[in-house]
């Protein structure tokens, strides 16, 4: 499953007309309402199933804009992961509502900033509280973990600019079918932590099977679905600058990019913990 915080919306996709195609659009003559042949129903239903256009904007997307805006959210994030650093009792229900506007950003048809903004503040309360949590329990973990983030980061966005990695549509399905599986096996984890069924501080992350703790290899997949997710995030976000599309879609562009960085470091800090713990 692509991220649908870009991939949902026709600016990101690929879908843009250039300026020629738009011309010859423009220089053809008008269509008639009725085609022989073809009854005004299934002219209608033509007209609907066509996917939106973007047209290219004279104000449009950039790598720079997109940076800017992408920086300003996660500054937001720092800001409140200090509040919830000092009241970590914010973080569960702080996880909770970050999301629900995850969820209501990622399916919007336009960008909605102050949605956004409000999703990255509850985030940062989520990620200061459970951060604060685990360094107090492993000294230096939070560190690591936010450096792992900026590694894997940084070694996936040189792999994607030199070439070397790209998405298919055939590891896009593998990774759709996985991401749906995790999805679900996390909300079970969730629940029976939250109903008590499971003790262990990571729930079922801390079990173990002759020793070996199964966490570390569902971490280690689940990194690896992560670091996939962000060459997609890439490869939206040179769509959306090479169509030209309108600026405000950097937000979108934005908003994914940190879905998959605060799920990337959540999930480094996890696996670090539950090492640590070992």
């Amino acid at each position: 499953m692509s991220n649908p915080a870009l991939s949902n919306n026709p600016a990101l996709n690929g879908k843009t007309l250039t300026a020629e195609e738009l011309r010859r659009i423009y220089d053809q003559p008008a269509a008639q309402t009725q085609r022989p042949g073809v009854d005004a129903s299934a002219a209608a239903a033509d007209s609907v199933q066509q996917p939106p256009v973007i047209v290219p904007s004279d104000k449009p997307m950039t790598y720079e804009n997109t940076i800017s805006k992408t920086v300003m959210l996660f500054l937001i994030v720092l800001a409140f992961g200090a509040v919830g650093w000092f009241m970590p009792a914010l973080a569960l229900p702080a996880a909770i509502i970050g999301l629900v506007l995850g969820l209501v950003n990622a399916f919007k048809k336009e960008p909605s900033v102050p949605l956004i903004v409000l999703y990255a503040a509850f985030q940062g309360v989520f990620l200061g509280g459970i951060s604060g949590l685990v360094e107090a329990q492993y000294s230096g973990i939070v560190s690591q973990a936010i450096l792992g983030t900026l590694a894997v980061f940084a070694v996936v966005l040189l792999l994607f600019r030199s070439g070397k990695v790209r998405t298919s549509p055939r590891a896009t399905k593998i990774f759709m079918v996985a991401i749906i599986g995790y999805g679900a096996f996390s909300l079970v984890n969730f629940i029976l932590m939250l109903t008590g069924v499971n003790s262990d501080p990571w729930g079922v992350y801390g079990a173990r099977i002759n020793g070996f703790p199964i966490g570390i290899i569902i971490g280690g997949l689940a990194i690896l679905l992560a670091s996939y997710s962000l060459v997609m995030d890439f490869e939206m976000i040179q769509n959306g600058v090479k169509n030209r599309v309108p600026e405000k879609w950097a937000w979108s562009a934005a908003f994914g990019l940190m879905v998959t960085l605060i799920w990337l470091y959540f999930e480094i800090l996890r696996l670090l913990a539950i090492l640590r713990g070992n």
